[in-house]
């Protein structure tokens, strides 16, 4: 729970240090004094409750692109397709369970990135040892940090070309502009190799009862649907589903 709870103050802080400024320097607030922000006396900025109530509201609309864009669901979810399309169960298991296990293995493998962001940042934020600034700034150094490890180098380097930036001294320096397409490439990329290499021992299944079927006769006689039990008794014999979950948690590197 420490995990979602950082998510979503996370969010919160940043869209109150990006949204704010842009609102104060953009429109005439002086007649909304729900939508203000003031300067203290130490130079810190603070925000008005609805302002704050807006930024957490668009937090929370913003938190599901977070979590596919800047984590490792986007590559367990496809995997996880990928080998139900290979057991041909249609259905089964439903697309909710899918989505559950990715999420929850999604906050398994994201953990010690999560639980380094809660130390460094949004508990000395939230204890007033730093200013939201400096807590967006370490949020992010560790994020881009995550990202990067589990980058292609290749992929990174077509997206700077794209934009013409040359070489990056540290992980910090990436802008997100460029980092989040790269990653999301390159998590599409693993995902689809993990899912073909999960593919061919059902597809060699499928060819075995489809030629042992044309051998004896019976071509009016589906091979999908005589197939389907033994790839499920394969699966279950090899422990299927903790190989696929143990493998994907091995595939994503830690900074």
């Amino acid at each position: 729970m420490r995990e979602i709870h950082f998510i979503a103050g996370f969010c919160s802080v940043a869209l109150i240090a990006s949204a704010a400024p842009a609102v104060a320097q953009g429109f005439d607030v002086s007649g909304l004094p729900a939508l203000s922000s003031a300067q203290g006396e130490d130079g810190a900025t603070t925000y008005s409750l609805s302002l704050q109530i807006l930024a957490l509201m668009t937090a929370l609309t913003l938190l599901p692109s977070l979590v596919l864009g800047m984590s490792s669901f986007t590559r367990i979810i496809i995997v996880l397709s990928i080998l139900r399309q290979a057991l041909g169960t249609q259905q089964t298991p439903p697309n909710q369970v899918l989505i559950a296990i990715a999420l929850f293995l999604s906050l398994f493998i994201m953990q010690p990135t999560l639980t380094q962001i809660y130390d460094s940042a949004l508990s000395p934020f939230l204890s007033e040892t730093i200013s939201a600034d400096a807590a967006i700034a370490e949020a992010s150094r560790v994020m881009k940090d995550f990202m990067v490890a589990n980058t292609r180098r290749d992929t990174l380097l077509m997206f700077s070309d794209m934009v013409g930036a040359t070489a990056y001294e540290s992980n910090a320096d990436i802008p997100f502009s460029t980092l989040l397409p790269a990653f999301i490439t390159s998590e599409l990329k693993t995902a689809f190799q993990i899912g073909f290499l999960i593919f061919l021992p059902f597809l060699v299944v499928d060819m075995v009862i489809a030629s042992i079927l044309m051998s004896l006769g019976m071509m009016m006689l589906s091979p999908m649907l005589v197939s389907l039990p033994f790839k499920l008794l394969l699966f279950v014999l090899v422990d299927g589903w903790a190989m696929t979950v143990g493998s994907l948690a091995a595939t994503f590197s830690t900074p």
